[in-house]
């Protein structure tokens, strides 16, 4: 092995964005294996599949940090249209049904959500649109253009249906806009069109479970045996963790299997009755330290795509940080939105591991051709 690639490898990762991203994963790991605790010997599987994921996204992490991100830029377009056709696709007979989602390709061994494919490829299109026309970008005609980039994965999606991923790829779209916005008219076309989507999905798009989460967020005690069931248990077991907790395998909302979806939707909440306010606070703290450093490598981005790649990677991560813990304090409606490295689930921590994977790329590329101290 060339020893000069090597230590140039060493020196050039940012190796403090990664030592955040492994602790959050082993807090992850931490918390599953808790619950697996009060199931039976059978779910350690998950624990041991989990496991595997997160080694092999560490590989993709690193495989992916060497690849110059600008060529994302060149296969971004033929990647949205394929994730498009993938999204297509999975609402077909080839598709499977979980949780009432038609939105996985099932392989027997592992199964797969085209969405999270859409969610790398909209950010890399997104971000080459803000990067070429972002500052020439002021016509209505060009506005709508960018709209329908991102609204036709998102009614793809909710016609699954999955409510939270097409929050995500709206608020993706959302930032978007935000980025680039110089005029007054085009903020009150943005509060215009959010008001019609909603109510034409209310309408014509939600289901009654999903008008019953919603009904249930303003109203909880509207069906506390229902769909006001998981928030209860999650609130419950968030004030139960107190200070300090009861401990990795001593929270009786998760061990006694109170709390639906422990280990996916509601991970937060197991953390926070076993580890308490202390847990959350360090894993808050990690979360703000990766927000940071995050805008720190996208103000030394080399060129504008890092820099927009860059802070849509980040408000993708905020949003899912956001809407997760927000769903488990029953401050916002139960969408299925994982916790970022924390949940488990292999399609979306793969999702994330490659897109922390080109923040690495852009900081190699952006930090040392200009020899920026980002710290």
């Amino acid at each position: 092995m060339n020893l000069t690639w090597l230590f140039s490898f060493f020196k050039k990762t940012d190796w403090f964005l990664i030592m955040i991203i492994a602790f959050l994963a082993v807090f992850g790991l931490a918390a599953i294996y808790s619950v697996a605790l009060g199931r039976g010997a059978g779910e350690f599987l998950n624990f041991h599949k989990q496991l595997i994921w997160l080694i092999v996204s560490f590989i993709v992490i690193f495989i992916i940090a060497n690849i110059n991100y600008r060529l994302w830029q060149k296969i971004g377009w033929l990647g949205y249209l394929l994730s498009l056709l993938m999204l297509i696709l999975v609402l077909t007979p080839l598709g499977s049904t979980i949780h009432g989602s038609r939105g996985w390709f099932d392989f027997g061994w592992f199964s797969f959500q085209p969405v999270e494919m859409m969610k790398i490829f909209l950010i890399i299109i997104l971000a080459d649109i803000l990067s070429r026309y972002g500052r020439t970008i002021h016509k209505l005609s060009q506005l709508i253009i960018i709209g329908l980039l991102a609204f036709a994965p998102l009614g793809l999606v909710m016609l699954q249906p999955d409510f939270g991923s097409a929050m995500i790829l709206f608020f993706l779209w959302l930032a978007s806009f935000l980025l680039i916005v110089k005029k007054k008219w085009q903020v009150l076309l943005i509060l215009l069109t959010i008001i019609s989507v909603v109510i034409f999905a209310w309408f014509f798009v939600f289901k009654d479970y999903q008008k019953d989460r919603i009904k249930n967020f303003i109203n909880p005690a509207l069906d506390p045996q229902g769909s006001g069931y998981n928030v209860k248990q999650s609130i419950i077991a968030v004030g139960a963790g107190r200070l300090m907790g009861k401990g990795l395998g001593f929270g009786s909302q998760s061990q006694l299997k109170f709390i639906p979806e422990s280990q996916t939707d509601f991970i937060f909440s197991v953390i926070a009755e076993e580890l308490g306010f202390v847990g959350v606070v360090f894993i808050l703290t990690f979360f703000a330290l990766l927000f940071y450093r995050l805008y720190k490598i996208a103000g030394a981005a080399s060129d504008d795509f890092g820099l927009f790649l860059t802070l849509l990677i980040a408000v993708l991560i905020f949003f899912h940080v956001l809407i997760n813990i927000g769903m488990c304090l029953g401050l916002l409606p139960v969408t299925g939105i994982s916790l970022p490295f924390i949940s488990y689930g292999g399609s979306f921590l793969l999702t994330i591991m490659i897109l922390i994977g080109l923040t690495l790329n852009i900081y190699k590329n952006g930090v040392f051709s200009r020899r920026h101290n980002i710290i």
